[in-house]
C-alpha cells in the first residue's frame, strides 16, 4: 500500500476531492499529488504563493479537466 503524507488542502473544500469522490476524475490525481502532501501540486503552489484559488476543473498539474468543466457548467457547482 502506498505511504499517505496527506497535504492540508486535501478537505472537503478541495475540488480535486470533489471531482474524485464524483467519479469524474481518476483516483490517482489525488494519490499522485494530494497524498503526496501536494508536492508539485500546481494548484497547491499558486494558492500559497499567490493566494489564487483554481477553479475547481483545474487539475494538480494545471491542465483543465473538461469532463469536470462541463459537469460544473452544466449543475452549477460539484
Amino acid at each position: 500500500m502506498q505511504s499517505k503524507n496527506i497535504c492540508r488542502w486535501y478537505n472537503g473544500s478541495s475540488g480535486v476531492k470533489r471531482a474524485c469522490d464524483a467519479g469524474l476524475i481518476d483516483k490517482k490525481w489525488v494519490q499522485d499529488y494530494c497524498w503526496q502532501d501536494g508536492k508539485g501540486c500546481v494548484r497547491k503552489r499558486r494558492f500559497e504563493e499567490e493566494g489564487y484559488v483554481s477553479p475547481d476543473y483545474v487539475l494538480p498539474d494545471g491542465n483543465i479537466s473538461e469532463v469536470v468543466k462541463k459537469y460544473i457548467e452544466q449543475k452549477g457547482n460539484l
